[in-house]
């Protein structure tokens, strides 16, 4: 009996410790995850548009296919190693910077910054090539679209190449529906107001999500743009679906809105671990034309220039993220930094939307009347506050930068390595 109730204590003793130590391995876990939760976003937007950060001219130059194809991937894989080093944890990586794409896609032919020639395979995707690569140094892959526009501008050759494609299947939205294309900011875009042309910009991101690992999908803040010399012709279009709307622009908005609903449903649909955000211009409206919105006195709020209601989408829940870009100084005052991040944070604040804050990197260091503190101490006082600011608004998750190739460029070379410094300081 006694070594029977030895037996029973070493036995409930093990027992014991065994789940203590289970809950506390889970207790351990569960913290992980919340710190990892918690790690804000330093984030990049890569462009691939007129190859502005990627790939070089000189690869698509290059008489050796295989060699092009080693360059442009070792191009990449550069930039990665890099972007590591400097802390960068999110990459934004621009797939379709036109009516084009940089990723093995049934709708879209091949881009030309690929190769020079609309629709030539290239010889691998590049999409695929950087989300494994990305995500062997632990780096998330956003895949960023432009989603109207069509091409760059509207000369002959354009013309030309895009009527091309015919020949190599898929084909240019440009000649397979020519009835869906205007030109607005003297570039061919797509008519927003069209439900087939949201129907196949839907049918772009799901392709996207049903065939990439990727971690996230971008709109940028190309919507309805145009200038006064070259407006969006888009009255036949009105006059056939804008019954019930007061004005013009009040049924512009409501096609963006129709739009990111159909992405949003989509994506939640196919695979609702994915993010959705766009990045629209920092001001949504003027205090003076809406009490809802920033006191700034800026020209082209996203609202009436882009016709995004940004503000309504974040509302309704439509968005995983947004990333206003906001591109001024504390001292700027008509657009104050401090003034339109606070009032973004206000935004966001009660609901699901995460609030990352477009940096702009692209102005440092370069002298400006209006805004000296760029090019002041090499940006990096105007820099550290707009980032201390962010860190002390619990509704800013992070940063991202516009755009990467600046970041080896010699007028941001101080505030990048300011941005290492602290970058690599807060992951201690």
């Amino acid at each position: 009996m006694q070594l029977k109730g030895i037996k029973w204590f070493i036995t409930s003793l093990f027992c014991f410790f065994l789940v203590v130590g289970c809950n506390n391995k889970k207790i351990a876990n569960e913290q992980k995850a919340t710190i990892k939760q918690d790690i804000p976003v330093r984030g990049v937007w890569l462009t691939s548009v007129s190859r502005l950060d990627w790939p070089s001219l000189s690869s698509v130059n290059l008489d050796s296919e295989k060699l092009r194809i080693e360059v442009q991937k070792k191009e990449l894989t550069d930039k990665l190693d890099n972007l590591l080093k400097l802390g960068i944890n999110t990459i934004f990586f621009q797939v379709k910077p036109d009516g084009t794409a940089l990723y093995h896609s049934y709708i879209l032919p091949w881009s030309d910054v690929l190769t020079g020639v609309v629709g030539k395979d290239p010889g691998y995707d590049p999409l695929a090539f950087i989300i494994a690569e990305a995500h062997k140094r632990n780096l998330k892959i956003h895949a960023w679209l432009n989603p109207y526009r069509v091409s760059m501008d509207t000369q002959p050759d354009t013309i030309a190449s895009l009527q091309k494609t015919l020949n190599s299947p898929p084909a240019s939205v440009y000649v397979l529906h020519k009835d869906w294309i205007r030109t607005a900011y003297d570039r061919f875009v797509l008519d927003p107001g069209l439900p087939e042309v949201r129907n196949w910009i839907t049918s772009i991101v799901a392709e996207l999500v049903k065939n990439y690992d990727i971690d996230g999908i971008q709109f940028d803040d190309y919507f309805y743009y145009e200038i006064p010399s070259s407006k969006l012709n888009d009255q036949a279009t009105f006059q056939r679906y804008g019954q019930g709307f007061l004005d013009k622009a009040s049924w512009r908005r409501n096609n963006t809105l129709l739009l990111i609903r159909e992405v949003f449903s989509t994506i939640r649909s196919l695979k609702p671990t994915i993010e959705f955000g766009v990045s629209p211009g920092g001001v949504w409206r003027n205090i003076s034309d809406d009490p809802r919105g920033s006191d700034t006195k800026a020209g082209g709020p996203t609202y009436y220039r882009a016709y995004a209601d940004t503000r309504l989408w974040v509302k309704e829940g439509l968005l995983d993220y947004i990333g206003p870009q906001i591109y001024w100084p504390f001292a700027r005052k008509i657009v104050k930094y401090d003034v339109i991040a606070k009032w973004w944070a206000d935004v966001v604040r009660s609901t699901n939307t995460k609030l990352y804050i477009g940096v702009a990197l692209y102005k440092i260091g370069v002298p400006s009347q209006t805004e000296p503190d760029w090019s002041l101490d090499g940006g990096v006082p105007e820099l550290k506050r707009q980032l201390d600011l962010n860190d002390e608004l619990p509704e800013i998750k992070g940063e991202i930068l516009f755009r990467e190739g600046l970041l080896q460029s010699a007028q941001t070379a101080e505030a990048v390595k300011y941005l290492k410094s602290r970058w690599n300081r807060s992951l201690e």
